[in-house]
C-alpha cells in the first residue's frame, strides 16, 4: 500500500506523477470545489437570511456579544464559540440582514477549505459531489448563515478528520497538523461534547503515536477551555456543569431517537416532544439511501486497498451520531450535521462507482439519467422543505417582533425585564432583558423578579389560560398578540 503524500484513495492515481507529467496545482484549487462552495453561500443568500429574524437559540448567542441588548442566560449546555463567531457584526450592529450575509459568506468558505483538506484522498470531481450532497440537504442550507453551532462543528470535523489522515499518511506535512489542531479546536470551540465523540476514533488510533495524540488533546483543550473555566467559574465546577446540561437535555442515557430524527426530517427544527406523524416517504427516501451509499463507497475504497480513508469518515460519523440517535430523548435535525459531512465522502464515492462501473453503452445511458433524476428529485424535495421549513420559522419570528411592539406600546422599554412564557426570544426583541425563576433557563428567583419589577419596566408573560406568579396576580393584564402580559404597576401605558 502506498505510504507517501501523494497515496490516494479510489478513484486516484496510486502512484505519483513525474515531473514531467505533473500538472502545476492551482493556488485556490479545483474550481469544482468552489463552483460548490459559491452556490452554497448563494442559495443562502436569497433563501434563507433575507427578512427572518433570530430564532431562539440565536437570540441567546447573540445577545452575549450585543451593544444593543443585555446577556440572556448562558444554560451548561451552551458553548460561547458562536458568539465570538458573529461578535465582529454583533458587537457594533444589530441588523439581522448584515448577520446573515456575514456568516453566508464565511460558511461558504469554510466548507470550500474544508472540502480542499480532502484532496489527496478523493478525486476532485468526487469531493465535489460530496459537498454538493451536503450543502444541498434543507437543514445545512438552513443552518449556514444562522448564529448557531452546529454547522460549524461539521466543518471542523471535515478538517479535522482529513487533516488526521494526511498526517498518518505524511508526517512531514505541517499544514496538515496545523489543520488537526485547529479542526479539533473549532469543534470544541462551538460544541465540546460534540467534538469528543468526533475525535473518539482518532485518539484510539493516536494511541501508539504519542504525537498525534498530543496535537488532537491540545486541540480539544483549546477549543474547550474556556467552557471548563467557565464551569468552576458560574456552575459549581466541571462535574455538575455537565450533570446541568444533561439535566436540561432531559437526562443522558438509552433514548432511542431515531425514528424522533425521522419526524424532524419534515421541517420541524426542534422535535420536542417528538410525537405526530412521521413525514411522507419520499422526504426521507435519502435518509435510508444514505447509508446504503456509504457502505458501497466504503466498500469499493476498501477493494482498492485504502482502509483508513475509507473507514475513518464513517466511524467518526458513526460516533458523531451516537448521542443523538440513541442517547437523548428529542430530536433536531441541526444535530446530525457533522455526520452529514463525513457520510458525504464514501456516499459521493458509492455514487461515483455506480455510474462510472463497466457496463454496455444502453445501460451507462440508462443508469446515468435515472441517478440524474434521483439527484434532481432529491434536491427538489430538500428545497420544498426549507421552503415549508422557513415558513414557519418566519412566522414565529413575527409572532415574537408583533408582541415587542405591543409591548413597547404599554411603556415596556429598555431598561426592561421580561419573564414567563418565551421572554427569552420576546426579549430580545423588546430591547431587554430576560430571567426565569423556573424551567432550564432558571436564573433567579421569584423574591428577586419582584423586587426587580419595582427598580425599572417589568412584565411576566403567559399563555391565555395560566396563571402569573403569586407576586404578578393584581398587575394590570393586557392582551399582547397570543399571549397574555401581566405589567408590573407603575409602568407607564402609552396609548
Amino acid at each position: 500500500m502506498a505510504d507517501g503524500p501523494n497515496a490516494t484513495t479510489t478513484g486516484v492515481r496510486r502512484t505519483a506523477p513525474s515531473p514531467q507529467t505533473a500538472r502545476p496545482r492551482r493556488p485556490w484549487g479545483e474550481p469544482w470545489l468552489a463552483a460548490v462552495a459559491a452556490a452554497f453561500t448563494l442559495a443562502q443568500l436569497c433563501l434563507v437570511r433575507p427578512g427572518l429574524g433570530l430564532g431562539w437559540d440565536e437570540t441567546v448567542y447573540v445577545s452575549q456579544i450585543s451593544g444593543h441588548v443585555p446577556a440572556a442566560y448562558f444554560s451548561a449546555p451552551r458553548a460561547r464559540g458562536i458568539s465570538l463567531l458573529v461578535a465582529p457584526i454583533t458587537s457594533w450592529s444589530a441588523s439581522t440582514a448584515l448577520l446573515g450575509v456575514y456568516l453566508a459568506v464565511l460558511s461558504g468558505l469554510a466548507l470550500y477549505f474544508a472540502l480542499r483538506v480532502w484532496r489527496a484522498h478523493v478525486m476532485p470531481r468526487v469531493l465535489a459531489l460530496a459537498g454538493a450532497l451536503f450543502a444541498s440537504l434543507w437543514v445545512t442550507v438552513f443552518y449556514g448563515p444562522q448564529a448557531m453551532p452546529n454547522y460549524w462543528v461539521a466543518v471542523g470535523a471535515l478538517i479535522c478528520v482529513g487533516c488526521f489522515l494526511r498526517v498518518h499518511v505524511n508526517a512531514r506535512d505541517r499544514a496538515a497538523w496545523w489543520g488537526l489542531f485547529a479542526g479539533t479546536a473549532l469543534m470544541a470551540w462551538m460544541r465540546p461534547t460534540d467534538a469528543v465523540y468526533v475525535v473518539l476514533p482518532l485518539l484510539i488510533l493516536s494511541l501508539r503515536r504519542p504525537r498525534l495524540l498530543l496535537v488532537v488533546v491540545a486541540g480539544l483543550l483549546a477549543g474547550a477551555g474556556e467552557w471548563v473555566i467557565e464551569a468552576y467559574v458560574s456552575y459549581g465546577g466541571l462535574a455538575q456543569r455537565l450533570s446541568d446540561a444533561s439535566r436540561i437535555q432531559g437526562g443522558l442515557g438509552w433514548h432511542l431517537a431515531v425514528v424522533d430524527q425521522l419526524r424532524s426530517l419534515g421541517g420541524r427544527t426542534l422535535c420536542r416532544p417528538c410525537t405526530g406523524a412521521l413525514p411522507n416517504p419520499v422526504v426521507s427516501l435519502w435518509w435510508f439511501a444514505l447509508p446504503l451509499l456509504a457502505a458501497l463507497g466504503t466498500v469499493v475504497a476498501l477493494r482498492a486497498r485504502r482502509t483508513l480513508p475509507a473507514l475513518l469518515p464513517l466511524v467518526c460519523a458513526a460516533t458523531a451520531a451516537v448521542p443523538y440517535l440513541f442517547l437523548i430523548g428529542y430530536a433536531a435535525p441541526r444535530f446530525l450535521l457533522p455526520a452529514y459531512a463525513l457520510l458525504a465522502l464514501p456516499v459521493a464515492q458509492g455514487l461515483a462507482h455506480l455510474l462510472t462501473a463497466p457496463a454496455p453503452g444502453r445501460a451507462r445511458t440508462l443508469a446515468v439519467s435515472l441517478a440524474a433524476v434521483a439527484l434532481a428529485g432529491h434536491v427538489a424535495v430538500q428545497y420544498l422543505v426549507l421552503e415549508r421549513t422557513l415558513h414557519n420559522s418566519a412566522a414565529n419570528r413575527a409572532d415574537w417582533s408583533r408582541t415587542a411592539a405591543a409591548l413597547h406600546t404599554l411603556g415596556v422599554r429598555p431598561p426592561c425585564l421580561l419573564s414567563g412564557y418565551e421572554a427569552v426570544p420576546i426579549a430580545y426583541y423588546t430591547g431587554c432583558g430576560s430571567a426565569q425563576s423556573a424551567g432550564h433557563d432558571t436564573s433567579t428567583t421569584r423574591a428577586e423578579l419582584a423586587r426587580a419589577a419595582r427598580q425599572r419596566p417589568f412584565a411576566v408573560l403567559a399563555l391565555p389560560d395560566a396563571h402569573p406568579p403569586a407576586f404578578a396576580r393584581g398587575w394590570p393584564v393586557e392582551r399582547v398578540g397570543d399571549l397574555k402580559a401581566y405589567v408590573a404597576p407603575g409602568v407607564r401605558q402609552e396609548r
